[in-house]
């Protein structure tokens, strides 16, 4: 059968949309839009003041940075306490989350206002997924066997948090941090993500090799899963406080500030 160039051409096109759909299945890391806003999401057992390290270096670039107080209620909580916080701003944002708070970037990054993601050391589910169940498919981190509750809300222990979740901060540094600790509510750790904005968005991975809070090879997968731009760090899970550069730099380049 002959084809003239007018149905070629159409064919070519279809075919290069069937192959970029395909290909989008799992996200790629194409260049980032460049962005002036951060907005940053603290996890588990801290607040908004863990990324008090972070936050200067990127000031000091000229990004207008938010970090968010995350109400560790419930999942929908956690999500809008984000949104309202990129409603305000003014153009393209980073969203970047620590821990448990990737669960909040994957969900709020579909914001309009989002252009690129970053996960420190944190959760990167799909849609629907059971965070709880893949974690499972890992051996299981040490940090979980000092969480202990009060009623409904859970928090680590001193040892646990000076050990597995800290611990390669000085003792006093991180003692300060354990004193700011925020209990979480049993309910937020049922929630589970409706979208995957990593499917769509630019996304950067910084990994923990050192991590005793998320099982370092958890968080390779996810990044490999997502296609991010990934960097391993020797560290705890507190990267943000103790490679605080290294994390800035990596918020800078999902800003499109570095190459």
């Amino acid at each position: 059968m002959t084809m003239n160039r007018r149905s070629f051409s159409a064919a070519l096109i279809a075919g290069a949309a069937a192959s970029l759909i395909s290909s989008r299945g799992m996200a790629a890391t194409p260049a980032p839009t460049k962005a002036r806003n951060v907005v940053l999401v603290h996890g588990l057992f801290a607040d908004g003041s863990c990324w008090s390290e972070v936050i200067p270096r990127l000031q000091a670039a000229g990004l207008n940075v938010t970090s968010v107080q995350n109400p560790l209620t419930t999942l929908p909580d956690a999500v809008a306490s984000a949104q309202r916080v990129l409603d305000r701003q003014d153009g393209p944002t980073v969203l970047v989350g620590h821990s448990f708070s990737g669960m909040i970037v994957t969900e709020a990054g579909v914001h309009p206002n989002v252009s690129a993601l970053v996960y420190v050391a944190a959760r990167a589910p799909d849609a629907g997924e059971d965070y709880t169940a893949l974690a499972k498919t890992y051996p299981t981190p040490p940090a979980s066997a000092g969480i202990v509750f009060d009623g409904d809300e859970g928090r680590l222990t001193e040892a646990a948090f000076l050990r597995d979740f800290a611990g390669d901060l000085p003792e006093a540094k991180a003692r300060v941090l354990f004193a700011v600790q925020e209990p979480f509510h049993k309910a937020l750790l049922t929630g589970k993500t409706t979208h995957a904005a990593w499917r769509s968005k630019p996304s950067f991975y910084a990994v923990s090799t050192e991590d005793r809070t998320i099982n370092p090879d958890l968080e390779r997968f996810m990044a490999k899963r997502m296609g991010a731009k990934t960097i391993e760090l020797k560290s705890s899970h507190l990267s943000l406080i103790s490679h605080p550069d290294e994390i800035s730099q990596l918020i800078l380049e999902a800003a499109g500030q570095r190459a």
